[in-house]
């Protein structure tokens, strides 16, 4: 039915059942679960030829029906920026990525500005608010804290099969990361490079109660220390003190 609607134009219920063959009540079950699923939008129009009479439903595809269909986007982009390779080198591709980063970090940006207003924290707070902004954009991403600062989690990448042979996209969000976040952060993988998810380190001090310590001391760091102290205790307790007076000459 929405490729009717795609090829066709908007159409009202009753000019979908013609070309369906089928009832305008089993067309209308259908159509209404499409426009509650945002796919399709029900339109008044009067049309010239109906005069002053009862105004047509017409069901339009919105921008989410048509995003059902096949596309061409990643090859677009692809071919772009090969161009761009071609003509201006790597540098040119990275000025491509900041500039296209630019609109996502200036919306993220807000977010995370608010929540720091709100709340003064650590790097690791701004990560939670860049994460719930994020996910606004599509990237389904998450915050955590760990041993050592944090972790923002990107479960979704939007430009994943472009990214996979330009990686200055990848460098280019990370940069956007460490400003939003306020320090210098890590890449630890990409799903443009084949993992699971996009993680990226921020470094920052323990959070209390995920602080792990070893369960004994490590070999060479700890103990060697530890048998130094001991030593110079016992040397202070067993060396004597020479208390004789001198006697004159």
């Amino acid at each position: 039915m929405s490729a009717l609607l795609l090829e066709h134009g908007p159409q009202t219920a009753t000019e979908l059942a013609a070309r369906l063959g089928i009832s305008s009540a089993a067309v209308r079950r259908h159509l209404d679960s499409l426009v509650a699923a945002g796919r399709l939008e029900e339109r008044l129009t009067r049309e010239a030829h109906r005069g002053r009479g009862r105004p047509a439903r017409r069901f339009h595809l919105t921008d989410a029906g048509r995003a059902r269909f096949p596309h061409a986007y990643d090859d677009l982009a692809l071919t772009a920026l090969r161009y761009v390779a071609a003509s201006g080198g790597p540098d040119a591709v990275r000025a491509v990525a900041e500039q296209q980063l630019a609109g996502l970090e200036a919306r993220a940006s807000n977010a995370v500005q608010q929540a720091v207003d709100a709340r003064p924290g650590e790097p690791v707070d701004r990560a939670q608010a860049l994460a719930a902004a994020l996910t606004a954009e599509g990237y389904a991403a998450t915050a955590s804290a760990i041993s050592g600062g944090g972790q923002l989690c990107q479960h979704h990448c939007p430009v994943a099969h472009v990214a996979a042979e330009f990686p200055q996209l990848c460098e280019a969000e990370t940069a956007v990361i460490g400003r939003l976040v306020g320090t210098h952060v890590q890449r630890l993988a990409t799903i443009a490079h084949g993992d699971g998810i996009c993680t990226t380190h921020i470094p920052g001090p323990f959070r209390p109660g995920n602080r792990s310590a070893p369960a004994r001391p490590v070999p060479g760091e700890r103990a060697a220390p530890e048998r130094a102290r001991t030593r110079t205790t016992q040397s202070a307790i067993t060396t004597p003190t020479n208390h004789r007076e001198r006697t004159p000459a």
